[in-house]
C-alpha cells in the first residue's frame, strides 16, 4: 500500500527550477493550481472582453512592473500613481482612493468609469475600442474624442507617463450629489 502510495505520488511529480536554478518538484496540482490563479488574475483585469488578449504568467514575477499615471480630477488637481502593467485604470483609481465610480465593476456594463485621455499621442497608442465599449461611451456625460472607460485601459509598457482625467460628473446621479425629492 505505501509503495503504491509513493509511486503514485512520484508519478505526479514534475521537475522545476527555481530562480536561482536550483532543481526542485512540483507537483501537477501545484502547476495547476499557479495556472488556475494566472487564469483568474487575467480575468480579474479584463472581466469582459470580446479582445484577444495574451495570458502571461511567468514564475516568480512577484515585483511586477509598474508605470506612472496621472489622474487629474474634476477639480484639476493631479494624482500621480505608479500602476503596475495588467491593471486597469479603474482597479487602479480604486485601490489609490481616487473618484472613479465603475458602478458596474468593470463589466462594460454602464459608462461611470468615463476617462478622458489628456494626450492623443497616448490615446493612439490604445487598442481600438470595442463595440460594447462605444455603446457604454455613447451614454457617457462630456464624452470627447479621447474618452475611453477606466476599466478598458490597461496598463502597459507604451503607456508610461500616460495622464488621464476625469469628467466633471457622471451619468449616475447619486454619485454627483443628487439628491431625490420627496413626492
Amino acid at each position: 500500500m505505501f509503495i503504491s502510495k509513493l509511486s503514485s505520488q512520484v508519478g505526479q511529480m514534475v521537475k522545476g527550477f527555481t530562480r536561482a536554478g536550483q532543481l526542485k518538484y512540483v507537483t501537477r496540482t501545484e502547476n495547476m493550481r499557479r495556472s488556475y490563479s494566472c487564469y483568474l488574475q487575467h480575468l480579474k483585469h479584463r472581466p469582459f472582453s470580446t479582445t484577444a488578449a495574451e495570458i502571461n504568467c511567468e514564475e516568480g514575477n512577484e515585483q511586477k512592473e509598474k508605470i506612472s499615471v496621472t489622474f487629474v480630477d474634476k477639480d484639476g488637481e493631479e494624482m500621480h500613481i505608479k500602476v503596475p502593467i495588467g491593471m486597469s485604470m479603474l482597479e487602479a483609481a480604486h485601490e489609490n482612493d481616487i473618484e472613479l465610480e465603475g458602478a458596474c465593476e468593470g463589466s462594460l456594463a454602464c459608462s461611470t468609469c468615463h476617462v478622458i485621455v489628456t494626450d492623443v499621442n497616448y490615446y493612439n497608442k490604445l487598442e481600438d475600442p470595442t463595440d460594447e465599449e462605444n455603446d457604454m461611451l455613447d451614454l457617457a456625460f462630456g464624452l470627447t474624442e479621447t474618452s475611453r472607460l477606466g476599466c478598458q485601459v490597461i496598463a502597459k509598457h507604451d503607456l508610461d507617463g500616460i495622464r488621464v482625467a476625469l469628467p466633471v460628473a457622471t451619468r449616475n446621479f447619486a454619485v454627483d450629489g443628487y439628491v431625490p425629492k420627496p413626492h
